[in-house]
């Protein structure tokens, strides 16, 4: 799973935020980007989206998705397989879990 697969799966909630993303490992070109565009105000969703890729992975990542000033959503990928995801609107959550059906609450 990728990170452009969760900012889909997110549908609605996730179109408005506003992301900053830092990467622990840089393992591709387009992390120092994904870093850049997020300083400062952060980025929309459709820019962070057009930077990720299907193949595009990430180790020691976290993306954070914004709501005005509230911190909606957390996305942290550990390594190209395991994934954190964390959230205030429980729906999120159960959308992801109907998805994902190997998904377990931690």
């Amino acid at each position: 799973m990728t990170l452009a697969e969760l900012l889909v799966r997110l549908g609605s909630f996730g179109l408005d935020l506003t992301w900053r993303v830092e990467c622990d490992e840089i393992v591709d070109p387009r992390c120092v980007e994904m870093e850049g565009q997020s300083a400062d105000a952060g980025m929309d969703t459709l820019t962070l989206l057009s930077l990720t890729t299907p193949f595009l992975q990430l180790i020691d990542a976290e993306a954070r998705g914004f709501a005005g000033d509230s911190l909606v959503v957390v996305l942290t990928e550990v390594d190209s397989s395991w994934w954190d995801v964390r959230a205030v609107d429980e729906r999120v959550l159960s959308e992801l879990r109907h998805h994902y059906p190997g998904a377990e609450d931690l």
